[in-house]
């Protein structure tokens, strides 16, 4: 079993538009004690970063859940939000559980689910019974924003790396339709026969966006998303980007702003 290389993915979030930049932290393999002393925190990178432009949970009408990467947790993704302007979206940036990771040698982190190799390419192993746990915990983000008042036709599911493979399977299985749900550098985590599951996640649109250079996620693995979930009668745009890694740049999200708008009829 191909372990994980010895820096992992990380976000590189280039902010261009603003004239700022974000980062996450590099991982290689730790042991436990390494790991728990290590300090996840950007605030540093952050601090100068403009207030959020979202809505407060009262007045919000519309909600987007956003699930991070391996190693990495929510609050380190908040920035995402400057990005935007809708003044009637609340967003959510929960954090994974900590959870040993077998490709990065037992190593605990936060992980949604195990990962049993990486690079991920298109023939890597999955571990269905596992995701399955970390899709339950989703569809109880999911149904507290629907008891909160959100309907789940205006809630937006999306993820990076991991967060984005497990936002795909979230969507899919969630027995109610939610606007839509976005992949960025992501992959297929379950089997083909897993999309017989799907109701009302068929209906859902799906934009899945991927760096052409990609070492961590190769881009062959998510490239492979889009015909199988179009072979299903699913609806999914893929959007490639020559050069970019695993990372999300500007350019990814000023064109998942624009989605977000066609969605919301504005």
């Amino acid at each position: 079993m191909q372990r994980c290389p010895r820096w992992s993915p990380v976000i590189w979030l280039l902010l261009v538009a603003m004239g700022l930049s974000f980062s996450t932290r590099l991982w290689r393999p730790l042991s436990k004690a390494e790991f728990r002393s290590t300090a996840f925190s950007s605030a540093a990178n952050i601090s100068n970063m403009p207030s959020s432009s979202s809505s407060s949970s009262s007045s919000a009408s519309w909600a987007t859940i956003w699930l991070h990467g391996l190693g990495d947790n929510g609050p380190n993704n908040e920035p995402v939000q400057n990005f935007f302007n809708f003044p009637n979206m609340k967003w959510q940036f929960p954090s994974a559980p900590f959870q040993p990771v077998s490709c990065n040698y037992g190593s605990v982190m936060p992980s949604w689910f195990d990962i049993e190799e990486l690079p991920f390419t298109a023939e890597s192993p999955i571990n269905e019974e596992a995701l399955l746990v970390a899709v339950k915990k989703v569809h109880e983000m999911l149904d507290k924003q629907v008891e909160e008042g959100i309907s789940a036709d205006r809630i937006f599911l999306c993820g990076f790396s991991q967060g984005g493979a497990l936002s795909l399977a979230s969507a899919l299985s969630y027995p109610k339709r939610l606007a839509g749900a976005a992949v960025f550098s992501g992959w297929v985590p379950f089997k083909p026969t897993f999309l017989g599951k799907a109701t009302e996640g068929k209906q859902i649109p799906f934009l899945w966006q991927h760096g052409m250079n990609d070492p961590t996620v190769h881009f062959e693995a998510g490239q492979a998303g889009p015909p199988l979930l179009a072979s299903h009668g699913i609806n999914c745009e893929f959007k490639a980007y020559p050069g970019l890694q695993h990372s999300i740049s500007a350019e990814e999200l000023t064109y998942l702003g624009q989605w977000l708008k066609a969605r919301m009829g504005l």
